[in-house]
């Protein structure tokens, strides 16, 4: 049986984001809550990369805040960023690791969960794979290893930019389970996907930051 993650809520408060001074998004309000998916859509350029690394707390805002759990989370500095994990449009993987290797690195880095390296690469449809060189892996499985980070260590918001890049049909629909079991257990998720984005279980915002 699943268990309920201990989650605070994510939300943004009158985000203004400018970049060689365009204003990409301004008034920008919304609460994301345990349970639930904000999924990002617009154009190329449109600012939702941007708004992903605000909710990181990579990139400061121009204006509003972000509050998890009612504070600002450049107050709460490591005490946001233990509930987080971000995956970007770039893998992040050790080429010259195998994926064991690069799981049980991820999860140094991180707080520890009981799930196991080999169970965690299974979930990704990776078992057998365990001891190959990850560069040996193609283009689709080095993805598949890079979201299989997400599972060895306990974080609550998964903070993931375009996470299907690569996958097929087949490695689209094993990520989206993932991503729904994620949230049906008491987690969140930020998203931005040119894929249509498919979670049967779990409650869905979606902000289109080209309207």
């Amino acid at each position: 049986m699943t268990q309920s993650k201990d989650t605070a809520a994510l939300a943004a408060h009158a985000l203004e984001c400018i970049r060689d001074d365009r204003t990409l998004f301004s008034n920008l309000d919304f609460r994301l809550e345990a349970g639930s998916a904000l999924i990002l859509e617009g154009r190329n350029g449109s600012g939702k990369t941007s708004l992903l690394r605000i909710l990181c707390g990579i990139r400061l805002p121009d204006a509003g805040t972000v509050t998890w759990g009612d504070t600002a989370i450049d107050k709460l500095g490591p005490d946001y960023h233990m509930h987080m994990a971000y995956i970007g449009h770039r893998d992040g993987i050790k080429l010259d690791l195998t994926p064991l290797e690069n799981l049980a690195m991820a999860r140094a880095l991180g707080m520890p969960n009981d799930i196991t390296l080999e169970a965690a690469l299974a979930k990704v449809d990776l078992a057998g794979y365990e001891d190959v060189l990850t560069r040996n892996l193609s283009a689709g499985q080095q993805r598949r290893l890079a979201l299989a980070r997400l599972l060895v260590t306990d974080t609550s918001l998964w903070i993931l930019d375009e996470p299907f890049t690569s996958l097929d049909v087949h490695g689209i629909s094993v990520i989206e389970e993932l991503l729904d079991a994620h949230t049906t257990s008491g987690g969140m998720l930020a998203v931005t996907s040119h894929h249509a984005v498919n979670l049967q279980n779990t409650t869905v915002q979606r902000i289109n930051l080209s309207a």
